[in-house]
């Protein structure tokens, strides 16, 4: 009988650990999956050699610096896109995260919802937008973008600022991007 109560410890242990992030796929300020803060542009095809890289065809083809850059898996799921900053070594600037398998160390993924993010982050400011507001956090490069469509009617027409109380618990995220601009 002594066995139960010391299992039962072991396990309420095992799970008030934090959940360890994939290296692939884990979110933190300074990595998103396999892309670092120092990663350059031209490291990405062999970050990516198992995955399919797309360039923007534009900007090269006028003898400017490379475009938007597009991470699909091999089985075609569209994992990232990337932009570079405009320094004269290029590095990724933004990276936009389309799989839901990215998520940060408190489990926010683009499939979380704004109650997620207020429960887990600090929020530095809202900035409102035509069709949008997008979310800043505080000591953090992450940032969200949340349609005016899930905010209520009366919110959703207009550039009027958008305080944070005023956006739904239950607002879905569009866009959920890293900055290291």
């Amino acid at each position: 009988m002594k066995i139960i109560p010391g299992f039962c410890l072991f396990l309420l242990l095992i799970m008030s650990c934090k959940k360890e992030l994939s290296p692939e796929y884990g979110i933190t300020n300074d990595r998103v999956g396999k892309i670092t803060r120092t990663t350059l542009i031209n490291d990405l095809e062999s970050i990516y050699v198992q995955d399919s890289l797309v360039n923007e065809s534009t900007t090269k083809a006028l003898g400017g610096q490379s475009g938007k850059i597009e991470v699909y898996e091999k089985g075609g799921e569209h994992l990232l896109s990337i932009t570079p900053n405009t320094d004269s070594i290029a590095k990724i600037g933004n990276v936009r995260i389309h799989d839901p398998r990215f998520i940060t160390q408190e489990g926010i993924g683009i499939l979380s919802t704004f109650k997620d993010i207020k429960a887990h982050f600090a929020i530095k400011k809202v900035v409102t937008s035509l069709n949008n507001v997008v979310v800043f956090l505080k000591d953090s490069d992450l940032y969200f973008t949340i349609s005016k469509e899930e905010l209520p009617a009366d919110l959703r027409f207009g550039t009027a600022n958008i305080d944070v109380v005023q956006i739904p618990d239950q607002a879905k995220i569009k866009y959920m991007m890293v900055g290291w601009d």
